[in-house]
C-alpha cells in the first residue's frame, strides 16, 4: 500500500484480532502463514512521533489490572455508564458484581467483541447522542486513560454538559488521567511548549490510530494535570471533589454533579 491509510474502525479491527489471537478462535494475523502475529496498536502524533502498544491489554482480567483500576471499580454505584468500553474488561467485572452497567463506544467492532465476551448492555455512539435515548446514570467511568475524551478547552464544556444531561441527582464521574509534566524527554517537553504557543493545553495530543491498512481520522486526546482538570470543570455542571494520586503520575479524579 502506498499513501495514506484507509479510514476505518481501527479499534474494532484490532480488538477482533486480539481476541482471535488470545482464544485461537476466528481468523487472525499470521507470521509466515502459520504463527499468530502479536496485535499492535500504532499511535501516531501530529509532530511525527510514532509509538506502538500491544492490544492484548484491552482483554486483561482483573488479576492483571493496575491498582487504580481496582480502586475505580470499587467506587462504582448504581446504574453505571462505562464510556469507551473497549473490549469490555471493566463492564464484565461490574456485571459479575451485580452492578447495572452499560458499555458505550463509537466503535461497532469493539461492541461486537464485547458481546462475544458476554457484556449484555451496549450502546453504539457518543455521550452527546446517547442523551436522546432518555437513560440516566449514577456513575460514569472514564477508565483506561479515557479522561482524554474531554479533548481540550473547546470540547470540554459540551462533553461535560452531555454527561450532566445523562446524570441522576448526586451522580459521579470516576476518571483515570495521567499528569504529563513529569517527563524531561525533549520529544515530549518540546511538544508541550509547541502546544502552548498554539493556545492549546500542553498535553493536548493530536493523534490518529493505525492498525494494518486502516487509520482513524486525526483527533484530539487530552493528557492533563489534576490542576488543569479542575480549571476545565470549574464552570461546568460538575465539581472536582477528589484526586487519588497514589500511583502518580496516574490519578483518579472524582467529579460530582452540582446542586442536584
Amino acid at each position: 500500500m502506498i499513501g495514506e491509510p484507509r479510514i476505518g474502525d481501527v479499534i474494532g479491527e484490532l480488538l477482533r484480532d486480539a481476541l482471535a489471537v488470545a482464544t485461537g478462535v476466528g481468523p487472525r494475523p499470521l507470521v509466515g502463514g502459520r504463527l499468530p502475529r502479536p496485535v499492535i496498536e500504532i499511535i501516531e502524533r501530529d509532530d511525527g512521533l510514532v509509538n506502538g502498544a500491544p492490544a492484548a491489554h484491552y482483554l486483561d482480567g482483573p488479576e492483571h489490572w493496575q491498582p487504580y483500576d481496582h480502586r475505580a471499580v470499587d467506587r462504582a454505584r448504581g446504574a453505571t455508564l462505562d464510556v469507551g468500553v473497549g473490549a469490555g474488561r471493566i463492564a464484565l467485572l461490574l456485571q459479575e458484581r451485580g452492578v447495572p452497567v452499560t458499555g458505550l463506544d463509537t466503535s461497532a467492532g469493539a461492541l461486537d467483541v464485547c458481546r462475544r465476551r458476554g457484556v449484555r448492555d451496549l450502546v453504539h455512539g457518543t455521550v452527546d447522542a446517547h442523551v436522546a435515548d432518555g437513560r440516566r446514570y449514577d456513575t460514569f467511568l472514564l477508565l483506561g486513560n479515557n479522561l482524554g475524551l474531554i479533548e481540550g478547552r473547546e470540547r470540554a464544556p459540551g462533553f461535560l454538559a452531555a454527561l450532566a444531561a445523562l446524570a441522576r441527582p448526586g451522580a459521579q464521574v470516576i476518571a483515570h488521567g495521567t499528569d504529563p509534566y513529569g517527563t524531561r524527554d525533549p520529544v515530549h517537553t518540546g511538544y508541550h511548549e509547541r502546544n502552548r504557543r498554539r493556545g492549546r493545553l500542553g498535553g493536548q495530543l493530536r493523534l490518529r490510530l493505525r492498525y494494518r491498512e486502516l487509520g482513524t481520522p486525526w483527533f484530539d486526546y487530552l493528557v492533563c494535570s489534576a490542576e488543569e482538570l479542575g480549571a476545565l470543570v470549574h464552570d461546568s455542571p460538575w465539581r472536582l471533589t477528589d484526586v487519588d494520586d497514589q500511583d502518580a503520575p496516574y490519578y483518579l479524579a472524582t467529579l460530582r454533579l452540582r446542586g442536584r
